[in-house]
């Protein structure tokens, strides 16, 4: 227990230092579409990741959390640009049906925006594994770095403007994970404190 203690206190002083973080991820960081829905308004893309949480400290997520999941959904025709918002998971939002419900489909409805819905490293398919409080800072690690790949990849895609929310614990992850972001990018945290 001591080392992994002493594994996530040296990672602290990595991910807490935004010089550092900014070159943690590769610019062409892999990213994976493994299926394609066709909706008579939007296409859904599932895909995936590896975490680079675990190419830095290995072991450190749940075997699990080690493939950061996704859904891309974007709209059938783009307007002028093609913007796009990540949006982070609140606490007990397990999946995606919830933000793809009530957010993205909307958001493709009334401004033509795509929506990238990242799944919570700890809610893996439908369930919580936070055992530990330290869980936490490891899940916020893991979520500024998934972050980031995504960003790269949509920003390497061509699309913009790129824009990040979440609501309750997804807005705080949200708000560090845009810290990290070395352009300017729109943020939207909802009913989020200073701490989730």
């Amino acid at each position: 227990m001591l080392l992994w203690n002493q594994r996530i206190f040296e990672f602290r002083k990595i991910i807490g230092d935004r010089e550092k973080c900014k070159s943690l991820v590769p610019e062409d960081y892999p990213v994976y579409i493994t299926k394609t829905e066709e909706h008579s308004d939007c296409q859904i893309h599932d895909g995936f990741f590896i975490s680079p949480l675990e190419h830095l400290v290995p072991g450190i997520l749940p075997p699990e959390a080690v493939k950061a999941r996704f859904q891309f959904i974007v709209p059938k025709r783009w307007q002028k640009n093609r913007p796009v918002c990540i949006h982070l998971a609140g606490t007990g939002d397990h999946f995606f049906w919830r933000r793809r419900t009530l957010m993205a489909r909307p958001m493709i409805k009334e401004a033509g925006m795509a929506s990238l819905l990242l799944e919570n490293p700890y809610y893996i398919l439908l369930r919580s594994s936070l055992k530990n409080v330290s869980d936490l800072f490891v899940m916020g690690g893991a979520l500024i770095l998934e972050s980031t790949v995504l960003l790269r990849w949509l920003d390497r895609g061509g699309y913009w403007p790129l824009g990040m929310t979440g609501i309750s614990m997804g807005g705080y992850m949200a708000s560090l994970a845009v810290t990290n972001w070395p352009k300017p990018i729109p943020l939207i945290p909802c009913l989020s404190w200073s701490t989730a």
